[in-house]
């Protein structure tokens, strides 16, 4: 349990370190990619990124 909270805790940090380079590329902007403000807060729910960068590491994963 507590291995997968480690996994968890470096996949956050490293997916942060490297969000401003994947805007650059155009992620977070693909359709499906929901943004919206609701009481004066702006909110962000990045769909279609999450699914292809879950695809790109699945992929990733079977190759090694």
């Amino acid at each position: 349990m507590f291995r997968w909270l480690i996994v968890v805790f470096l996949a956050l940090v490293l997916i942060n370190g490297f969000t401003p380079w994947l805007q650059k590329l155009g992620f977070g902007r693909l359709p499906g990619d929901l943004r919206f403000k609701l009481f004066g807060r702006e909110f962000f729910i990045p769909l279609t990124t999450t699914i292809i960068l879950s695809l790109v590491a699945a992929a990733i994963a079977k190759f090694l």
